[in-house]
């Protein structure tokens, strides 16, 4: 059971991280998180931000995209250059927070589809280069977390979120090859098992339809974060597997991109029906269940990403304080 109602997937608009941080802490602070801000270019996107952790795998960028590279370029100094300077507004802005915090990388299978090799196709079709960039990026995941630790001692405990959109496509042998002329086969649900549980019972976000719940329910994460518009009637056994299980749901119950919200009642909405519906008792819904955007909101006005993180906290007092309405 968590305590957490509400937070964010992690990116947002424009290239002020400062503003961003401060907009987090002060929209969501149950459950803040560093934001990324990919708006800022190389570097700042979910992949290269994440390649700069990896220890003895450097990666450039080259027309098809991040490919491994012999020694550490511009392009990896970029990223480097990007996180260095987030953690120092963090540190700037964030000094004297007590709580959790959550981070976020890119996950292993999504890195794996999106990286290539020095001399052919994508990680992903190499079974060692994954076991090797799994490794890589899980002990780059813990010196991250260690140093973050350092710069805010007030953290009381670190809540890693691995972003896998490509999850559901590595799994059904969908993730196109390098030169898109084909598809890179399969991967086995006990490779994929085996690589989550390097990391430290991570949150596992991902925003595409056909996520594996019953895979990472056996991966034992701590919870699953996807867009409450995908779920399906046929997910609820899945889900109610889920929750009796203690994890616990991330939901995405405002679009990432701008609208006009509505009151909480209504974005609470999603939460209260798939909970009545899977017949679990109301005082646990609150535990279990935490609101957030549906994705990130990079492709948000940044008025708009304050106000969704201001509505699913909002929307979860609602979950928290009247957990039969709606």
């Amino acid at each position: 059971m968590s305590t957490w109602e509400a937070t964010g997937v992690g990116s947002h608009p424009g290239e002020d991280h400062l503003e961003a941080i401060r907009v987090v802490f002060g929209e969501v602070p149950g459950l803040p998180y560093l934001p990324e801000l990919p708006a800022r270019g190389v570097g700042a996107d979910l992949v290269g931000r994440t390649a700069a952790l990896l220890i003895d795998l450097p990666v450039e960028v080259q027309p098809s995209g991040w490919r491994l590279s012999d020694r550490p370029g511009r392009d990896h100094q970029r990223a480097v250059d990007h996180l260095r300077r987030d953690l120092d507004g963090l540190e700037e802005v964030a000094h004297d927070y007590e709580g959790p915090l959550k981070l976020q990388v890119c996950g292993p299978w999504t890195l794996a589809g999106s990286i290539e090799l020095k001399f052919g196709d994508k990680m992903l079709s190499d079974a060692g280069a994954v076991r090797d960039l799994t490794a890589s990026l899980a002990q780059g995941v813990a010196d991250h977390c260690a140093e973050v630790r350092r710069r805010l001692p007030g953290v009381t405990e670190i809540v890693l979120q691995l972003d896998e959109p490509a999850l559901p496509g590595v799994l059904a042998g969908t993730v196109p090859t390098a030169s898109g002329f084909g598809r890179l086969a399969a991967v086995e649900e006990w490779r994929v098992e085996e690589s989550l549980r390097s990391f430290e019972r991570p949150v596992v976000h991902c925003c595409a339809p056909g996520v594996p719940y019953a895979l990472l329910r056996r991966a034992g994460v701590r919870a699953v974060s996807v867009d409450a518009a995908l779920l399906r009637r046929r997910d609820d056994d899945a889900l109610g597997e889920l929750f009796e299980a203690g994890t616990t749901l991330f939901m995405g119950v405002v679009p990432g991109t701008d609208i006009r919200l509505p009151d909480p009642g209504v974005v609470a909405k999603p939460a209260l029906e798939l909970w009545r519906r899977l017949g679990f008792a109301p005082d646990r819904l609150s535990g279990q269940v935490v609101l957030t955007p549906a994705c990130g909101l990079a492709g948000a006005s940044p008025r708009y990403a304050r106000a969704a993180l201001a509505a699913v906290r909002k929307a979860a007092q609602v979950l928290r304080d009247d957990p039969r309405e709606g």
